[in-house]
């Protein structure tokens, strides 16, 4: 073994041996991998949302830099890594600038290994070389069609964020190895905010907390903290709680134990604790009371907000206050006009249940609500091939059936972790899979987001399907 493969060898394997799987993933079949890389934010780190009035969200995380790479043979006597550096939320111009420092560094330390120190660049100084302070503004992208296209043209080059960039060259020409992965149309702040609920989730799980009921020391993994108030008891004798109460019907008083504490369980926690089947008559009890003595009020459906949201009568739509997310006030899901609420597959079988036992007046608001051809579909079907065949494709490397719910046409098979093209089924390279949509003799050039409906986009971030 030579001993540039020596090197490369020692180099991938210190690199598995400091980070996760989750972290950094060797490639199999090349000297190469992908490590994504989460920025290390300062205390108080906020988003700033420009409308009517100013909105400001705390953050602790942003969606991580992915720097897929593959070492040539001559690495690191000669030549540098090939790679990519692709992000969600900075702009293609800030990323050709880290390109442009990444290759000053392999400048400065060439004939030596360099990945650790570009992972220690992009991780610890990142932030600061690209001078992104907080407040960091997010744009909101326009709904109404007129003024969508009138800023759309000087959106096309830059990501849904603005960040004070004095130190970037005005005259930089964008570099290819810069990849932005999501469309400048889309509306960002809902992927900002549940990547941040997720990691933060991530922190809490691994924490050790005194259950306030049992008195047992327990990870937060087995626990559940109450958003307002912040207490926190074991998922153990909530999940007994919660099962009493809504037996019993009081679906109203699923509060927290502490005493005088009047804070409530949200809808995703109590899912999260219960069957399918008393979660069922949770749904259907509170939204029932709700219509009985609050028929103007409803919650807002995502985890990180549950802000209380004024309805107008005689409509199904409602905008929160606070993060303005539109929504179906029945299925909680993005806002769908006069379509029918639409319901996923591991719904159709609960569903079908439902209706079967339900009264007659209860099946005409069924009806209603879903529309009586997915009805008939949910009572007919056998849920197995037949909608694995509509709705799936089978990974082109292991055969994994594979749903694509929402994104880019790139998609990661989640048995094996192959990247494949959702349009062709072909394989992706894992150093540069957007090459595939971007060469011009490929049969899907130009088509990354080929098949997504943008008006639609706000149905993606319901926290009922993510």
């Amino acid at each position: 073994m030579s001993e540039d493969q020596e090197a490369q060898e020692d180099e991938l394997l210190a690199l598995a041996s400091i980070y996760d799987e989750e972290e950094f993933h060797r490639a199999e079949s090349a000297q190469g991998g992908e490590i994504q890389l989460c920025l290390e934010l300062p205390t108080g780190f906020k988003l700033l949302v420009q409308g009517d009035k100013k909105t400001e969200y705390d953050v602790s995380f942003l969606p991580p830099l992915v720097l897929n790479f593959e070492l040539p043979g001559d690495y690191p006597s000669s030549s540098s890594p090939v790679y990519t550096l692709s992000s969600k939320w900075l702009s293609r111009d800030q990323m050709t600038s880290l390109c442009k420092r990444l290759d000053e560094l392999w400048e400065e330390n060439q004939g030596c290994v360099v990945l650790f120190t570009w992972i220690q660049f992009l991780k610890e100084e990142a932030l600061a070389f690209l001078d992104v302070k907080s407040p960091l503004e997010v744009v909101k992208v326009a709904k109404a069609p007129v003024e969508r296209k009138r800023i759309e043209a000087g959106m096309r080059r830059a990501a849904c964020l603005t960040v004070e960039t004095d130190n970037l060259d005005p005259q930089l020409e964008l570099d290819a190895r810069a990849v932005l992965v999501v469309d400048p149309r889309t509306d960002i702040l809902p992927q900002l905010l549940d990547f941040d609920e997720a990691q933060r989730q991530k922190v809490f799980d691994s924490k050790s907390f005194c259950c306030g009921i049992c008195f047992m020391e327990k990870l937060g993994l087995a626990c559940l903290c109450f958003k307002e108030c912040q207490h926190v008891y074991c998922k153990a004798c909530m999940t007994e709680y919660f099962q009493i109460q809504i037996r019993d019907g009081n679906v109203q008083c699923l509060n927290c134990p502490q005493p005088k504490c009047s804070s409530l369980a949200t809808p995703s926690q109590v899912k999260l604790l219960v069957g399918e089947e008393l979660f069922a008559r949770y749904d259907r009890l509170l939204l029932q009371s709700s219509l009985d003595l609050m028929a103007d009020v409803v919650y807002c459906p995502r985890q990180s907000c549950c802000q209380a949201v004024m309805v107008e009568p005689d409509t199904t739509m409602g905008i929160c206050p606070a993060c303005q997310y539109a929504f179906c006030t029945l299925c909680k899901r993005g806002y769908h006009g006069l379509s029918h609420c639409k319901v996923t597959a591991d719904e159709l079988r609960g569903l079908r249940d439902e209706y079967i036992s339900a009264s007659a007046e209860g099946k005409k608001f069924m009806e209603k609500r879903f529309g009586k051809r997915v009805i008939q579909r949910a009572v007919e079907e056998s849920f197995s091939r037949d909608w694995l065949s509509e709705n799936c494709k089978g990974c082109p490397r292991c055969g994994t059936n594979i749903q694509k719910v929402d994104g880019c046409n790139k998609m990661t098979c989640t048995s094996c972790k192959q990247y494949f093209c959702w349009l062709c089924l072909g394989q992706l390279t894992r150093v540069n899979p957007y090459s595939h949509f971007n060469n011009p003799s490929s049969p899907c050039y130009n088509q990354l987001f080929q098949g997504v409906d943008i008006e639609e986009e706000d149905a993606f971030w319901s926290d009922e399907e993510d």
